[in-house]
Order: structure tokens, then sequence, then C-alpha cells
């Protein structure tokens, strides 16, 4: 494939980020996801939102690497 198929599916997969970003896709909320506060500072640790999104884009990459191995 050239460059061009690749920049053109890069746009794509952005401005679907985009949507679900303005959409208010909960993702840093989810249940597993650690946040201590304390008096001066807060600590917050996304463990479920870390793997949910390493899920996803192991999936999407691999169908992409499949489609374009084709």
């Amino acid at each position: 494939m050239n460059l061009s198929y690749w920049l053109i599916f890069g746009g794509i997969v952005l401005v679907a980020l985009g949507v679900l970003v303005w959409l208010g896709l909960p993702l840093g909320k989810m249940p597993g996801d650690i946040h201590i506060k304390g008096e001066k500072s807060n600590v917050y640790i996304p463990i479920v939102t870390s793997i949910i999104v390493s899920i996803v884009l192991t999936i999407l990459l691999n169908g992409m690497f499949w489609l374009f191995r084709k």
C-alpha cells in the first residue's frame, strides 16, 4: 500500500476518535480505575481504561493488517 492510503486511514481513525470524545465516551471513569483524593493532591490510575483501550487497539490493528495483507 502506498502512503496515501495510510494517511486517509489515519484521518478516518482520528475523526472517529474525535466523535467518540465529543459524544462523551465515559473512558476514564470506569469501575476499576483508581482515584485517590488527598488533602493537597489527587492521584488517578486508569487501570481498566488502559486495558480496554489496549484490547480495542489490538483488535483494530490486527484487522487492519489482515485487510492490507490480502
